[in-house]
């Protein structure tokens, strides 16, 4: 039987080889990008930065390289999360011509992140040449990541909206609260209605029990399916641990100052999960440069 670090080696071989995949010969070949996943909630406070930071340290953990992209417009806290200061965002590659390798900063693990600041806005008022130069300066991040993990805002504006759609894959996030659950209930209808296709993966914070996170990922299923014709993927849950509290006082991913703590343990589940999705395929890693090009279309 082999034992979990093997395969661990043969996940992350299998991940970055679809990155050399190519299509059958004799055709104009294109190696795929990075897989670009969306984070998001469909309400504020649910622990959503939190979370993507910490996933994304623990895919470094395993092997991978990740990129994060703080797309929050009102409250880009992975740099806070990270207990680091950004000196540059999105900005100052569309303004100051700065090159996107440059304002890339770098955080436990070599997880590396782009603040978004005002610049994630100002993605919405591109020309087409301005675009095709911010593509080519993005297109650099599938050469240094693996993984893309979007930060996005909470709730159902426009721009969190077009974020998830602009993405292959979306993680939700949601709590046992029941205003939680209907917000992120709402934001599924919202995301289905356009594309009833998309890959949404549910995770639940703050449980104070596996049976309480089964419960609440069951019956959201259930009413997905029954009411939308969706069916959602269960990712798992994060078990209600003070560690978590602990650990953004003192500005650490929990995963790093709590390393044993239940939450890690969980988190490292969903991050074993995701590197082992049968789904992840050459077909589903369009890399950042598409998931740019689709957002700028879907905002104007």
């Amino acid at each position: 039987m082999k034992d979990q670090a093997e395969r661990l080696r043969e996940i992350i071989d299998s991940i970055k080889n679809y990155k050399d995949d190519e299509k059958s010969a004799g055709a104009l070949t294109e190696k795929p990008g990075s897989r670009v996943i969306a984070v998001t909630s469909g309400k504020g406070g649910v622990g959503k930065t939190n979370f993507t930071v910490n996933l994304a340290i623990k895919f470094a953990q395993n092997g991978l390289r990740v990129v994060i992209i703080d797309a929050d417009l009102g409250l880009a806290n992975v740099d806070v999360v990270m207990g680091k200061m950004s000196r540059y965002n999105l900005s100052d590659v569309i303004n100051s011509n700065k090159d996107i390798l440059e304002i890339l900063e770098e955080g436990y693990e070599g997880v590396k992140f782009v603040s978004g600041g005002s610049g994630v806005q100002e993605l919405v008022k591109l020309n087409k040449t301005q675009l095709v130069d911010l593509l080519m300066k993005l297109g650099k991040l599938d050469e240094e990541a693996d993984i893309i993990l979007i930060d996005t805002g909470a709730g159902l504006s426009e721009n969190v909206i077009s974020f998830v759609h602009a993405a292959k894959e979306v993680i939700l996030l949601t709590t046992p609260e029941p205003t939680s659950i209907t917000d992120a209930y709402a934001l599924i209808k919202t995301i289905t209605q356009r594309d009833k296709a998309k890959m949404i993966k549910v995770v639940v914070n703050r449980a104070d029990s596996a049976a309480e996170a089964f419960n609440i990922l069951d019956k959201l299923n259930i009413v997905t399916q029954k009411f939308l014709g969706v069916r959602l993927q269960k990712l798992g849950y994060i078990l209600n641990d003070a560690s978590v509290a602990r650990a953004v006082k003192i500005q650490q991913p929990f995963v790093i100052s709590f390393n044993r703590s239940e939450a890690s343990r969980n988190l490292n589940d969903i991050a074993l999960t995701l590197m082992e999705n049968k789904e992840f395929s050459s077909v589903s890693v369009s890399g950042i440069k598409m998931f740019i090009n689709k957002l700028t279309s879907l905002f104007n």
